[in-house]
């Protein structure tokens, strides 16, 4: 390793020289109170920042290990420090001058929810040594190196973020408390829902709405949430003690209400309430079940080998839906492919809106049903597969519902929304069921679906055609070679960075795991648990871990491996 006055020397002899010299600075320095690292130089102005590693002993930021002990305080920990880095960071961006991305100082922008990133890590068990990942834009005029200016942000401009945000004795020790205390509170409520047999929970005084479609902060002046006397539940939480809300039971939940009153606003909390939220979100409080996946149609997803017989059978055209595949689903069959392969990755609620799936999967009326008869309709809907789930699979369901009153028969619960008021209207609706019954049915006896499908690359000809390099589009589309994933309908994917780990791991496994043996859950769950045991350093064993990768869930990387077109899943 050699030191700072070593990197103060070398940049003075590579002034004015041609901007490939810049990559003669790649290693490790010594800076006293830091370790600065050069991972990867550009390789001109206009090109991707470089890679930079500032790695801060215990020694040096003294933050209590009391702090991080457990994975969510750890969590909550990491998301702290990165926001408080940002904000340092973000003032000295394009501080120091030169042509293209010269002088840009840039790291990971969180959002409302509390993700584990690689930006910033805290290396525990072990030395306590705190990591942060972020990227600079060497600077240049024109092609040539101007190391006077990137001198600037190695020696002043990093220092004093390192300073005024990465040592416990500047921080605010006020905030950093109230961080590790919502991090412990909020994992005692998720641990509680398992315990009083609750699928969410909703916390009195929380703020659901959203100030837009493009803002994901809380809106101002809205109606905050207030519990039904019937459903609210009382919880003593470590730090914060008596907390109220509604509790959501397990089974089949029904929400309904006019248009414009909430329903889809009060699920749209509980697909996110996977995940922590950070102190004034408004949604700190509402906590789902961590396995809940948003079920929806995707028309024209691809399927590959996926046991629909659940839901549909005996296609008049024979095909076999215990290995059913197509390159461009309809509704019905998309979702469920969907529901099936959430079922393969463990998850214990489905969330659904009527308003996003398809009709002939979710219901058929009693007027349909006289005019085709059951042996000329090959889906069994929604409806009468809700039941077993829960009873037999362990699946709980909440759906919003706006058209048809035919899922009031099923529901354990429904919950009316009024002008963002929640109502308990079970007992009411039971009555009514009694007056408007269904007609019999008899679906075909509740099977689980096989999880056979094997995870196999395609013949090296046709990866010599399709493999290369990982492109990312936006938060919801990446492509691999020229087969892109199309992502937009796995709806609980909050962050751009999720998705970058997502293509990371479609490739790791394409390079590791395609062996023609190993089943779609297999190597999921292979991939979650080493991202778990050991963080990123598994999958960059001979490289240097970058920033930019946040933390799905097992459940978003099951909905990566089976929305691939080009692997050749069988």
């Amino acid at each position: 390793m050699k030191h700072a006055s070593d990197l103060r020397k070398q940049l003075l002899s590579i002034h004015r020289k041609s901007y490939p010299t810049y990559k003669s600075l790649k290693g490790l320095y010594e800076f006293g109170d830091y370790t600065l690292s050069i991972d990867h130089v550009q390789g001109d102005p206009f090109a991707s920042p470089s890679h930079v590693t500032i790695q801060i002993p215990f020694s040096v930021h003294r933050f209590p290990k009391d702090l991080y002990q457990t994975p969510e305080t750890k969590t909550a920990f990491e998301d702290h420090l990165l926001r408080r880095f940002a904000s340092q960071i973000h003032k000295f961006s394009f501080q120091a001058k030169g042509s293209g991305k010269s002088g840009l100082l840039s790291v990971s922008g969180c959002g409302q929810e509390i993700l584990s990133r690689t930006a910033c890590e805290i290396r525990t068990p072990g030395d306590g040594v705190l990591i942060f990942r972020f990227h600079v834009g060497f600077p240049a005029n024109g092609r040539t190196i101007n190391a006077t200016e990137l001198e600037k942000i190695l020696f002043d401009f990093l220092p004093s973020c390192v300073e005024h945000s990465c040592l416990y004795r500047t921080c605010d020790k006020k905030k950093l408390t109230e961080t590790f205390e919502l991090a412990e509170d909020q994992t005692f409520i998720r641990q509680e829902l398992s315990r009083l047999d609750l699928a969410a929970f909703v916390a009195d005084g929380s703020v659901l709405p959203r100030q837009s479609g493009v803002s994901d902060l809380p809106m101002k002046d809205s109606v905050v949430f207030s519990s039904p006397d019937s459903l609210r539940v009382t919880l003593t939480l470590p730090h914060k003690g008596k907390l109220s809300g509604m509790g959501i039971p397990r089974g089949i939940t029904l929400i309904v209400g006019g248009g414009y009153h909430g329903k889809s606003t009060l699920l749209k909390a509980l697909e996110t309430g996977v995940y922590p939220h950070i102190a004034g979100d408004g949604r700190e409080y509402v906590i789902t079940d961590a396995t809940a996946v948003k079920l929806r149609s995707e028309d024209g997803r691809v399927v590959k080998n996926v046991d629909i017989s659940l839901f549909i059978n005996d296609l008049p055209n024979k095909r076999d839906t215990t290995t059913f595949s197509t390159l461009d689903a309809s509704g019905s069959t998309s979702q469920a492919a969907g529901t099936v392969e959430s079922m393969e990755a463990n998850s214990r609620l489905f969330l659904i809106d009527e308003d996003t799936s398809a009709t002939n999967f979710m219901v058929r009326d009693t007027f349909m049903q006289q005019v085709i008869s059951r042996e000329k309709e090959p889906i069994t809907p929604f409806l009468e597969r809700a039941g077993d789930l829960y009873e037999k699979a362990g699946i709980s369901t909440i759906l919003v519902a706006g058209s048809s009153g035919a899922f009031f028969h099923i529901a354990d619960t429904v919950i009316q929304m009024d002008c963002y008021h929640p109502v308990d209207i079970t007992s009411k609706v039971k009555e009514l069921c009694r007056d408007y019954p269904l007609s019999p049915s008899s679906p075909a006896p509740f099977r689980m679906p096989s999880a056979k499908r094997i995870f196999a690359w395609p013949s090296k000809k046709q990866a010599d055609r399709r493999d290369g390099k990982i492109r990312q589009r936006s938060k919801d589309v990446f492509s691999i070679g020229k087969e892109e994933v199309d992502l937009r309908y796995v709806e609980q994917i909050k962050d751009y960075e999720q998705t970058a780990t997502l293509a990371f791991l479609l490739g790791y496994a394409k390079d590791h795991y395609s062996d023609g043996k190993k089943t779609i859950p297999e190597i999921a769950a292979m991939l979650y648990e080493e991202l778990q045991q050991n963080g990123y350093s598994g999958f960059f064993r001979h490289s240097y871990i970058p920033g930019g990768y946040a933390l799905p869930r097992l459940q978003e990387i099951h909905a990566c491996l089976n929305r691939y077109r080009g692997s050749a899943n069988r």
